[in-house]
């Protein structure tokens, strides 16, 4: 697939096919995500693929199973969100969180070595490791398009970040950016409007 091609068919997919994905494709995928660009050239990444269901549920038990379209809608109004895009994509995204992560073909945990604190960086090159840990993401992403498999990411939140440290137990100064769960996607599976963005609006030449 030529990468333009691959760039415009991707896609976030939040429902899926309950179809596992061969592991031998698995690894072609992260070995994509490895040939991103990394800040020491170390490419201190890892990844943990949870294929075992009860496992899953485990990793995923404080993210809510539940959550309505009533709720999501208070909070944007909250947040006031008015652009009717943004709006459809969190009315879609939002209920589906534990779902999507569960019924997934597989669900990857990657992980990136971070010196010193995350959160609280002494400058913006202390954020090194997890804009490389995107780029190899974004490459985990596109590679997948080339599979006939679709993604999703998600954010920890602070409790499920700490939950999954006991659950996993990984190393201190390995830190959880986002869950990436793929797979096939399900029959009639939404799609949200991507919102349309014209390159040369975003162009800006020699200065703002």
């Amino acid at each position: 697939m030529d990468i333009y091609e691959a760039i415009n068919t991707r896609r976030t997919v939040r429902d899926f096919e309950d179809r596992q994905i061969d592991m031998a494709i698995i690894e072609k995928i992260i070995a994509a995500g490895l040939k991103a660009p990394t800040n020491d050239h170390m490419r201190d990444w890892e990844f943990v693929v949870i294929g075992d269901k009860s496992k899953r549920a485990e990793i995923l038990k404080l993210i809510p199973e539940t959550f309505t379209k009533t709720e999501v809608s208070e909070w944007l109004d909250s947040w006031d969100s008015v652009d009717n895009d943004q709006r459809n994509m969190y009315l879609d995204a939002v209920p589906k969180q534990h779902a999507m992560l569960y019924n997934a073909g597989c669900l990857i945990l990657p992980f990136f070595k971070q010196e010193g604190s995350l959160l609280q960086p002494k400058s913006l090159s202390s954020l090194n490791s997890f804009a490389s840990i995107w780029l190899c993401i974004e490459n985990i992403l596109l590679a997948t398009v080339a599979e006939g498999i679709f993604g999703v990411t998600r954010i920890p939140m602070e409790n499920e970040s700490r939950h999954i440290k006991r659950v996993i137990d990984h190393p201190s100064d390995y830190i959880m950016p986002c869950y990436i769960a793929l797979g096939y996607p399900a029959k009639g599976a939404a799609m949200p409007k991507q919102k349309g963005v014209s390159a040369k609006e975003k162009i800006r030449m020699n200065a703002w």
